[in-house]
């Protein structure tokens, strides 16, 4: 961290001494330089994907600028005509403006000029914004957010333009619009501006960008600074507090998604104009280990839903094309391309058209999805993400487990949190967040009220409730204040591991986790095993529910069903008011209990025990609800009342086929029929009885030490652990 904190000085000295250096370079000086432009029309030709692209992109502003777009003046929230009518513009105007280099057609030009001298004759009339729902209101749009975002495009886009404007017409533009807006955005929002946050990330590049652009020292300086120029926030302080040393986001991937474009655009902005500042190398290059790190915490192309996540945000977003096409200008990595060829199409950059000549000249490669931990925090000393998977690639099966920080705002109460995939679809799940976004409909398409009831509460996640009340009463500055601890990792097949612990969320509790993915066991793909450990000096009621996606198949136990005249709500409070009681069941100590279900064309069961007496309660999402903002989405929920101390032992397996086309069902029963477990103070022994008549052992080290060696003598028979797991057959041997 010293090192870190002495380069930045460093580096903000130097920027004392050079910025003067690039002030003489010329326009276009962003993402495209003014040497790009020697080759770069010569050079969209010779790339047949990025032709069609720009081709693409071409019709599309031809169509938008058909007729003169509307400059309205702004009335409405998120998804109003008039906040999308501003978005689309500022978004033309970079298309437009770009396009007249790759392509050398002055129209572009010209539209991008219009539309600028609209915003210019606007932009100076304009107060705070009318639509009162935000702390921190902009004036074109209903959050300063937006306009940080809008001119991130715009001013790229006037940089592709500049050299063919006349003097007045740059003194009209930069006077009437870029200056008011830079200035806005930085000393009139200073509380954003200097924020640890997204939103401080694109401020700081829509402010820095300009700077460069109008070779204005004194914005270039903001951006780095702050706004009393002393450090204490800006480019290099949110680089430094928002991403870990292995390149995670602390909000989480939705969020790192989101704001990994102002921070590699910015960066190869500053890349452009101050080369000498190395600003890709900054911290063991951590924004190159960021976009990297966004494709790892993706399945299936979808980001893994932590957090206040949308569900069908991918690694198809715009801002994921600007972050793969400079990683790969930077590194040549080939596995890029392959991740670049499930996006549709490209952006309008040198980077980009690099890209693209690569894929067509065939470079393409797999991308390694492999088990990875991601560190959280500054320093990673604040828990981490760990991803398991296994052999099969983006669409074979993958284990997340949250063990991170809160997330500040944008965080759940969901501390030991897990999710899993398999055959291309979430299978334990994530709700992600209530929002319906840009729809006007639904409150302006912000953070609806069920975020805060439901999204966020304990309940709806796959962790433990104590007392159905929610992890910190529900306080996210309290939940900041504190993480998990990851005790294991292992990344090695054939079982590859976490285990991590915690004792804050709640007082006097005491809680550990191990998730394993074991190969070698199950007849057909991994097994899932679950562990969850919980401890205290008084007695609790214990919930540890399985959100689960699919239709509901078979228990192994007639469950006790609530007639639908007297369905209520699970509980009065901390999301289980939104949860309606289906059906329960009553279970003996370490009796096994089996639930199946199915996603697609394969079956999941669950075989689950405790060690004490319990409940199974099945509840689906929708009480509480009147404007139907929730998915109808079910749940299973193994409840254990009464109690100081309980384990909540569990193993998860894929089988089968069904195929309804064809009218034929495979293997829907699952191979393993009972589940045993033992304990003690150093080791965790799964049993497993099939229906084959064959028996595993599963052992888990309960120690931190990867080479500590453990014997354990069950019915005769000693198994000998090394290390943080082993498999053996019912004979004792090793597997």
């Amino acid at each position: 961290m010293f090192k870190s904190i002495h380069r930045r000085l460093k580096t903000l000295l130097v920027l004392t001494l050079v910025f003067t250096c690039w002030a003489a370079v010329a326009n276009p000086r962003t993402q495209i330089s003014a040497d790009d432009l020697v080759n770069i029309q010569s050079s969209v030709t010779a790339s047949p994907s990025f032709t069609n692209f720009v081709n693409e992109t071409r019709s599309r502003i031809d169509e938008y600028f058909r007729i003169s777009p509307d400059v309205p003046l702004p009335r409405d929230p998120g998804g109003g005509y008039t906040h999308e009518q501003h978005k689309k513009n500022g978004i033309a105007i970079y298309e437009a403006g770009l396009l007249s280099l790759f392509t050398g057609d002055e129209r572009y030009a010209n539209h991008a000029k219009q539309l600028l001298l609209s915003y210019a004759a606007l932009y100076p009339t304009l107060k705070e914004h009318p639509v009162k729902h935000s702390n921190y209101p902009g004036r074109m749009f209903w959050q300063v957010l937006n306009e940080a975002v809008w001119l991130v495009y715009a001013i790229q886009g006037y940089d592709a333009i500049r050299r063919e404007l006349s003097a007045v017409e740059k003194e009209t533009i930069e006077g009437g619009l870029f200056r008011p807006l830079a200035d806005f955005l930085s000393i009139g929002s200073a509380n954003t501006f200097n924020r640890i946050h997204n939103h401080a990330a694109w401020a700081v590049a829509a402010v820095g960008t300009t700077g460069y652009v109008l070779d204005d020292e004194r914005y270039v300086e903001l951006a780095f600074k702050g706004t009393n120029l002393d450090g204490s926030a800006g480019f290099y302080q949110l680089i430094d507090n928002l991403f870990s040393p292995d390149g995670y986001y602390t909000e989480g991937p939705y969020y790192q998604r989101y704001a990994l474009m102002p921070f590699v655009v910015f960066a190869r902005v500053i890349a452009s104009n101050q080369p000498e500042l190395e600003i890709f190398e900054y911290r063991k290059s951590v924004l190159v280990s960021a976009i990297y790190a966004c494709v790892d915490l993706s399945y299936n192309g979808l980001f893994f839903p932590l957090n206040d996540a949308i569900k069908d945000k991918g690694l198809n977003t715009v801002e994921l094309r600007y972050g793969i096409a400079i990683a790969f200008a930077l590194t040549e990595d080939p596995s890029l391309l392959a991740i670049a060829q499930m996006q549709d199409g490209f952006v309008l950059t040198s980077d980009s058209l690099k890209m693209a000549q690569a894929i067509d000249a065939g470079r393409a490669k797999p991308f390694g999805y492999i088990p990875r931990l991601f560190r959280d925090g500054p320093n990673g000393t604040s828990g981490a993400l760990g991803i398991l998977r296994g052999d099969s690639g983006k669409m074979g099966q993958a284990v997340v487990v949250k063990a991170t920080s809160h997330g500040f705002g944008h965080g759940h109460f969901d501390r030991l949190n897990w999710l899993y995939y398999d055959n291309g679809s979430e299978i334990v799940s994530d709700y992600g967040s209530v929002r319906f976004l840009n729809i006007e409909q639904k409150e302006g398409g912000r953070y609806l009220p069920e975020n805060t009831t439901w999204a966020k509460q304990t309940i709806a996640h796959n962790t433990l409730v104590v007392d159905e009340t929610s992890q910190f009463d529900a306080n996210a500055e309290e939940a900041d204040r504190f993480h998990p601890k990851v005790v294991q990792f292992h990344g090695d097949r054939p079982i590859v591991l976490i285990r991590a612990s915690t004792e804050n969320p709640y007082q006097d509790i005491r809680m550990e986790r191990l998730l394993a993915l074991v190969e070698n066991v199950a007849e057909e793909r991994h097994l899932v095993v679950d562990i969850f450990s919980v401890e205290s000096n008084a007695e609790h009621q214990f919930d540890l529910p399985i959100h689960f996606e699919g239709q509901y198949i078979a228990t192994n136990k007639q469950p006790t069903a609530v007639e639908a005249v007297t369905l209520r709500p699970l509980g009065e409070r901390n999301g289980y008011q939104h949860l309606w009681l289906r059906s329960k069941q009553e279970l003996v100590s370490n009796e096994t209990f089996l639930f199946t279900w199915l996603i697609g064309n394969r079956f999941y069961s669950v075989l689950a025990l405790t060690d004490s007496p319990s409940q199974v309660l099945f509840a689906q999402l929708g009480a509480n609800d009147p404007d139907f903002n929730l998915r109808p989405q079910k749940v299973l929920i193994r409840r254990v009342n009464g109690v100081k101390r309980t384990t909540f032992v569990s193993v998860l397996e894929s089988h089968g086929e069904y195929n309804g086309a064809a009218e034929f069902t495979i293997n829907n029963r699952p191979t393993i029929k009972t589940l045993r477990f033992l304990e003690n103070d150093h080791l965790q022994l799964v049993t497993l009885d099939t229906v084959n008549s064959a028996t595993y052992h599963i052992a888990f080290s309960r120690m931190r030490d990867a080479e500590s060696t453990h014997v354990i003598v069950l019915d005769g028979i000693p198994l000998k652990l090394q290390g943080y797991a082993a498999a053996f057959d019912g004979e004792g041997n090793q597997i």
